[in-house]
Parts: structure tokens; C-alpha cells; sequence
């Protein structure tokens, strides 16, 4: 087995090939003179970049050609996967890791003079979403290649994905995401699929059917990105749509002198993909927000309806007409309810275009359609006004008030006279102004519906949905989220997916569950150390970026203690902040103890209207500043706000970080997937029982997790005798000290009032009870601290991590989304690469 070595063989990332290098080299220097049409004297870095870029991309092309045309002669059952986010971050290396080109990659750049790293720097991340759900799919779409489903991601393509976070004087400040300013070289525009999608307009009944007119088009322009499965040749596609206006957009109306106007109207219809909406667990109500929702739903049907009628085992002569097989064929899964109208969109086009009866086409909607629910917080459920709809959507509020009208005729007939559960259960909710529950549309128009931890799936059952639930139990199913550990592990942490590789093989790659033979070498000391030595480098090198970028001195002996993920109250960054606020006070109070040093990094976005979240960066960048700038504390103690978290940054610090944090309330984050990144790359977690935590203390073994807090049950318990913030301040003086800080303004001295609101909130009015869990917190991070101060210990548990983490891939979350849902079965063979014969 290969050493860990730049330039040398490394296993896991593809064996170089004399003749591949060589290849490489030439067709490097091809797209450099004639794709970019630059001489190399004259070319810059970004050139190399692309010409980089082009030459890894004809590697794929030939497979994704050769896959389609596989899925068209086999004619496999289909998944869609609809999603409003893909959160995709860089492609070229993931790219290179599953075709196994890595290797040769780098050598060829080595021989031409280049940094094959200093390239992949040039890529810009593809942050076509805010957080864990956009990211998500992405992984999702990863294993559905490697498993060889023949699966397809429909999305936006977002002219400006999430914005790039920039901290000044300690307060976010949003730029635009202008991703595609230079070009993207992985995708492909397909203009001939090009479909259009009506607005607004009206509904005439008349006696050949229904008829939806007077509508606006916008159209939907396809771009095609490949998806490689790991080193199985099959490429999948990831179809994002781009609004397009249509030629004659607003010219029939203009009179004299009008056209300029009309030519620059072209832009309100093109709005529709301009920008992500940045807000992550939060509904905004917005008529583009909905628009967009529609969009991709619109257009993604008429692809997935042409592409059913147009494939019958590879006979062109043949088109599938009857669209009563369609569940048979196409299975559409739904990442949230932000693709909810795909439900009364594909009724309109059975019932409306195809003709079928009501019955017929719901039969066929509700076998083909499959919910996944991501939150049970109230304020990220979408509830649009009927209002909205009944201009923008006219005949699809039809659809809906009739689904509704027959559901509550099926609730009424099972529960008769129960009307305040039919008032509960309707998709329609009363109120000043009435609105559509999506999540109720979604449950109703599908067959199955998941929740993503099993004590989320639990909550949704027993809580949330329990309505739902004592009428169609059998919809109901946990599908505890994973990442790939291509990504995660094998290209993000090369170092330590070797030491792995060399004691238990490399096919652990295809099949994390190979992890447990890990448990063989916990007492192997040669294995610890290599482990602890993987750990040690990566800390040093994400230490030698911070100092790079933030211009501080990180002592890399410290614990990297890292809490990464959106900002907002239930993820609760506040009770990290109370924890460094104690600390700092007891280092002060002692400060010729031996203390366990500590580098404490928090990052993440706050959505720009989402004003606490907003304080709470300003309040970790101002409690840095004071513990950062004391003599005293010197580096044992170090706190730092981690710039623009995105994929790129997520694939440095996860593999370099020590402790992990994840300390919601139990009972409010669905299932987190920052906390399997941190546990496969052997960081220890801190966190309560919630979301996917339950299942990693399972897996790991608790007394390997440091587990603390009011567990779901407990927290029921405080909503019903009431939460006394006050109580836990009056009665526990450590904590007392750090809200006085907080509110007498020690970390804002200029300021003094600066924090008076977030400590009004936690006061008063904190939903997720940050102060319950405060005593627990503290004592169980000073259990942290004393395992840190064993290190062979500490590396145990992090091997018993490792060992346990997996359950947690990605791979085994779509086999039983296949299995359980789509009616698929997922296979790991190959087919023939485009060079070998068929």
C-alpha cells in the first residue's frame, strides 16, 4: 500500500499511469491552444484552470453519453429528484476522485509546472443552496450514480447562489454570489428541450374540458451538469432550468416608440432564476419565491412526461401514449415542500391535457409522488395565500380546493362530526387570510412521506403530523440522512482515507459499513498514532490557511473546537458563546492553573432579514476580540468567526477539527449532517439528543460522545410547567456573570447597550431554552477538556467514531429510499467505460 506523499501513488485517488499522464498532458495543451485559443506564455492561471477543467470533462462525456443510452435500451424505472437547492461546491476534484484520475492529474500538472491545487483554488463553488437541505441532495445525487439508479436532479439553475459572507467591524455584511461570471465548465446548455411555463391568465370550462388561458410564458432553458458515480462509468445529470423571456415577451403589446420598454420588460420574466432566496428554515411569502416554485416544477414535468412517452425500450417507432403506467416507470421525490405543485401540476396535465378522470390521475399522482419533510420549527412551514395563487396559479387553486374537498369528505366519513380535526387537517387554513398548508398537500398527494432521523420521523408521527399519521400510517417512514464519503472523506481528508485503506482495504469506499473493522485496531498502537498524526497535519495545515487569511496565530496544539452551520436561535451559537464567555472568566480568575488550550471557531450565514442571528455574529466577533487581545489568556484561549462557511471552507476545517458541536434544543434540528462530517473525519461531538445525534451515540457507543442536555421528553415537560430563564440566572452565578457581561456592555465597551435585545431574549422570550441546558453544558465540556489532556484516549474514542460512522453514508440512505420508496433496486456494478467494447 502507497505512503501519504504528494506525487506519490495514493490508492484511493487512482493509480498514474504512464500513458494516462502523457494523455493528460496532450489533451491539456489541446484545450489550451484551441478551446481557450491561448498561447502559454500569454495564458493565466484561470486559463489553466479551464483547460484543466475541459480535459478532466472529456473523460465524462463519453461515459454520460454511454449511460443515457443505457437507461434508453434498459428502460429502467426513473427517480426526479426535485429540489430548489443543490448545494454542489467545487466539481473538478470530486470529478477526478470518482473517475480515479486524481493521481495522473497531478502529475501531469507537476511535469507542465503547474499546482494542481493552486488550480482547483481558481473554481468557484456552485452554492446553489443555503445549508443542509441543498447539500444534501448533492450527496444524494453522488450516491445515486455510484448506485447505479438511474436518477436524474431537477433544479434552478440561480444566476446567484447564496451569498458571500464578509465580516466588518464584527457585523455580516452580504455581497452577490456572481458564480458564473467567468463560465462554468461542467455544464451544458440543451436549448432543444427548451419548455414553456405559463402565469397568471384564467380558467374556462367548457365542453371539451377545462382550459387555462391568457397566460403569460416564461420559458425554461435546461442546462445539463454530469454526475459521476464512483468509478462504475455511469454518469447521471443534474438539470438545472434558466428563465428565458420569449421573443415576442411584451412586443405584441407595444405601440410606437414602445420597444425599447418591451425589449428591457424581457428581464421581470428572467427574474424568475436571477438569486436563491438565502433564507434557511424560514418561509418567506414572497410572489417571485412561488413563481420560481412553480417554474421548476412546470418545466420538470413536461420533461419527465416527454421522456416517459419517448422511451420504450430503446424502439423510436413506439411512444408510450397511456400515461396510466406512468408510476411503473418514474418515481418523484420531493425534497421539501418547496416542489409541492408538482402534485396539482401533474393532476392539471392527466386531468386537463391527458383526459384521464379524477380518479384515474390521482391513483397515478399519489403512486408516483414521495415527500420528504426537513423541519418541524412552524416559522420554515410554507403556507402560501390563497390570494396569491388565485392570480399567479388559477387553475392549479382549482386543483387544490378539489384534492381538499374530497380529502375532507374521506376525513369526515372516517371521524363523523369531528369537525375541529377537519379543520386541522385541511389543506385550506381560516384565518384573517386564508392560506394553503403545502406540507398538508404533500402528505396527501403522496404515498410516502419521511422524516430524516428517526426521532424526527418520530416527532413528525406523534406531534406534528399525528392526524395525518392515525389516518395512513402506512405513508409514514424514517430515512435517517448520510453523506458520501467520496467527498467527505476520501477527497477532503486523502491523509486519513489512507491509513483506513491500509489497514482495511480500499472497498470501505463503496461500503462505509467496512468501518467496523476498524474496532480490531483500537488497541493497535501503530494505528493510533497514525491517526493522531493524520489529525495533528491537518490541524497544522488549516492553521497555516487561518493565519493566512485572519492574520492570527493559531497554536495548533489547542483544541480545534468547531461549531460550522447556519446561524440561527435552535442551533443555539449563544450557548456556545456562554461556554467561551465561562471559560475566559476562570482563565482570568486562575490564571497560573494549567489550563487545556482552546481554539474555538464558529462560522455560518445568517439570513440577511433575520435580525438575532445577525447580533449573534456581532457578539462572537466582539467576544473575540476581547479574549483574543488579553495577555492574560494568551493562546490558551483563542476565538475565531469563520468567514463565508461554505463547501470549499467546510472541506478544510471538518478534517482538522477536534470537537464538534451540536447543541440544538432537542427535539428542533430535523437531523444535521455537518455532525457525520465531523464524526467519519474523526472529530469527537458535544451535543445534545437530537436529530441524528441519537443515532451516532448508537453507532459509536454514548460514552464515546459527550451527550448533555434536557432530551426531547424533558423539554415537553418544561413547555407545559413553563420556562423560567430567570430561575437558572438567580441561581447559578457563572452564568449570572456572563449575561451581566453580555448587557453591561464588557464586550461592546463603545457600545454598552449593544446587546441589551439578545439578553432581553434569552430572558424572556428564548424558545430554546438555552439556560436549562447551560450547567450540563459547562461540566460536560470540562469532561472534553480532561479526555483531551489523554491524547491516546481521546484518539480511542475517535476511532470508535470512525468505526461507527457507517451508517451515516449517503449510499446506504438512497438504497433504502430505492428499496422502501421508489420501488428500484440499487446495484454496484459497472458498465462498459466508452473505451471498451459493449
Amino acid at each position: 500500500m502507497s505512503v501519504i506523499c504528494k506525487k506519490k501513488q495514493i490508492s484511493v485517488r487512482g493509480l498514474a499511469g504512464v500513458e494516462n499522464v502523457a494523455d493528460l498532458k496532450t489533451n491539456f495543451n489541446r484545450h489550451l491552444h484551441f478551446t481557450l485559443v491561448k498561447d502559454r506564455n500569454v495564458a493565466t492561471k484561470r486559463d489553466y484552470y479551464f483547460a484543466l477543467a475541459n480535459t478532466v470533462r472529456d473523460h465524462l462525456v463519453g461515459r454520460w453519453i454511454r449511460t443515457q443510452q443505457h437507461y434508453y435500451e434498459k428502460d429502467p424505472k426513473r427517480v426526479y429528484y426535485l429540489s430548489l437547492e443543490f448545494y454542489m461546491g467545487r466539481t473538478l476534484q470530486n470529478t477526478m476522485v470518482n473517475l480515479a484520475l486524481e493521481n495522473a492529474c497531478d502529475e501531469a500538472t507537476y511535469q507542465l509546472g503547474l499546482d494542481m491545487e493552486e488550480l482547483q483554488d481558481i473554481e468557484e463553488d456552485a452554492g446553489l443552496g443555503n445549508g443542509g437541505l441543498g447539500r444534501l441532495a448533492a450527496c444524494f445525487l453522488d450516491s445515486m450514480a455510484s448506485l447505479g439508479l438511474a436518477a436524474y436532479g431537477y433544479g434552478i439553475r440561480y444566476e446567484f447562489g447564496i451569498f458571500n459572507q464578509k465580516i466588518v467591524n464584527g457585523w455580516q455584511v452580504e455581497e452577490a454570489d456572481d458564480w458564473l461570471r467567468y463560465g462554468n465548465p461542467w455544464e451544458k446548455a440543451r436549448p432543444e428541450y427548451m419548455r414553456p411555463v405559463h402565469f397568471y391568465g384564467r380558467v374556462e370550462h367548457t365542453a371539451e374540458g377545462v382550459k387555462w388561458v391568457d397566460t403569460q410564458v416564461v420559458l425554461a432553458l435546461p442546462y445539463d451538469t454530469p454526475v459521476p458515480g464512483y468509478r462504475n462509468n455511469i454518469v447521471n445529470t443534474m438539470r438545472l432550468w434558466s428563465a428565458k423571456a420569449p421573443c415576442d415577451f411584451n412586443l405584441k403589446d407595444f405601440n410606437v416608440g414602445g420597444y425599447i420598454q418591451a425589449v428591457l420588460d424581457r428581464n421581470l420574466a428572467e427574474n424568475i432564476s436571477r438569486v436563491l432566496y438565502p433564507n434557511d428554515n424560514f418561509f418567506e411569502g414572497k410572489e417571485l419565491r412561488l413563481k420560481q416554485e412553480y417554474f421548476v416544477v412546470a418545466a420538470t414535468l413536461q420533461d419527465i412526461v416527454r421522456r416517459f412517452k419517448a422511451s420504450k425500450f430503446g424502439s423510436t417507432e413506439f411512444v408510450r401514449m397511456d400515461l396510466s403506467t406512468l408510476p411503473n416507470k418514474v418515481a418523484i421525490q420531493l425534497n421539501d415542500t418547496h416542489p409541492a405543485l408538482a402534485i396539482p401540476e401533474l393532476m392539471r396535465i392527466l386531468v386537463d391535457l391527458e383526459k384521464l378522470t379524477w380518479e384515474k390521475a390521482w391513483d397515478i399522482v399519489v403512486r408516483t409522488c414521495a415527500y420528504t419533510n426537513h423541519t418541524v420549527l412552524p416559522e420554515a412551514l410554507e403556507r402560501w395565500p390563497v390570494d396569491l395563487f388565485q392570480n399567479l396559479l388559477p387553475r392549479h387553486l382549482e386543483i387544490i380546493y378539489e384534492i381538499n374537498r374530497r380529502h375532507l369528505e374521506r376525513i369526515s366519513k372516517l371521524y363523523p362530526g369531528d369537525t375541529d380535526r377537519m379543520r386541522r387537517m385541511s389543506l385550506i387554513e381560516e384565518g384573517d387570510v386564508k392560506k394553503i398548508n403545502m406540507a398538508h398537500l404533500c402528505i396527501v398527494g403522496s404515498h410516502a412521506v419521511n422524516g430524516v432521523a428517526r426521532i424526527h420521523s418520530e416527532i413528525i408521527k406523534n406531534t406534528v403530523f399525528k392526524d395525518f399519521y392515525d389516518v395512513d400510517p402506512q405513508k409514514f417512514q424514517n430515512k435517517t440522512n448520510g453523506i458520501t464519503p467520496r467527498r467527505w472523506l476520501v477527497m477532503c481528508n486523502p491523509g486519513l482515507a489512507e491509513v483506513i485503506a491500509e489497514r482495511i482495504g480500499e472497498d470501505f469506499v463503496r461500503d462505509l459499513d467496512q468501518l467496523k473493522k476498524l474496532e480490531e485496531f483500537l488497541n493497535d498502537e501503530a494505528f493510533i498514532r497514525d491517526v493522531a498524526k493524520i489529525k495533528q497535519e491537518n490541524k497544522l495545515k488549516f492553521a497555516a490557511h487561518l493565519e493566512e487569511h485572519y492574520k492570527v496565530k493559531i497554536n495548533p496544539n489547542s483544541m480545534f473546537d468547531v461549531q460550522v452551520k447556519r446561524i440561527h436561535e435552535y442551533k443555539r451559537q449563544l450557548l456556545n458563546c456562554l461556554h467561551i464567555i465561562t471559560l475566559y472568566n476562570r482563565i482570568k480568575k486562575e490564571p497560573s492553573k494549567s489550563w487545556v488550550p482552546r481554539t474555538i471557531m464558529i462560522g455560518g450565514k445568517a439570513a440577511p432579514g433575520y435580525h438575532t442571528a445577525k447580533m449573534i455574529i456581532k457578539l462572537i466577533t466582539s467576544i473575540g476580540d476581547i479574549v483574543n487581545n488579553d495577555p492574560v489568556v494568551g493562546d490558551r484561549l483563542k476565538v475565531i468567526f469563520l468567514e463565508n462557511y461554505r463547501v470549499t471552507l467546510a472541506e478544510k476545517v471538518v478534517p482538522a477539527a477536534d470537537l464538534s458541536e451540536q447543541i440544538s434544543t432537542a427535539g428542533t434540528e430535523a437531523s444535521g449532517t455537518g455532525n457525520m462530517k465531523f464524526m467519519l473525519n474523526g472529530a469527537l461531538t458535544i451535543g445534545t439528543m437530537d436529530g441524528a445525534n441519537v443515532e451516532m451515540a448508537e453507532e459509536a457507543g454514548e460514552e464515546n460522545l459527550f451527550i448533555f442536555g434536557m432530551r426531547v421528553d424533558d423539554v415537553e415537560a418544561m413547555d407545559k410547567k413553563g420556562y423560567d430563564a430567570v430561575s437558572y440566572y438567580n441561581k447559578i452565578p457563572e452564568l449570572k456573570q456572563a449575561i451581566d457581561q453580555i448587557s453591561g456592555g464588557f464586550f461592546s465597551p463603545s457600545q454598552p447597550d449593544l446587546f441589551k435585545d439578545l439578553v432581553k431574549m434569552l430572558m424572556h422570550h428564548d424558545r430554546f431554552k438555552v439556560f436549562a441546558d447551560y450547567e450540563d453544558y459547562i461540566k460536560c465540556q470540562e469532561k472534553v477538556s480532561q479526555l483531551y489532556k489523554n491524547p491516546k484516549e481521546w484518539t480511542r474514542k475517535v476511532i470508535h467514531n470512525i468505526a461507527g460512522s457507517g451508517k451515516f453514508s449517503s449510499d446506504r440512505t438512497i438504497s433504502q429510499y430505492a428499496r422502501e420508496i421508489w420501488g428500484m433496486e440499487p446495484s454496484l456494478e459497472k458498465i462498459a467505460a466508452p473505451d471498451d467494447p459493449r
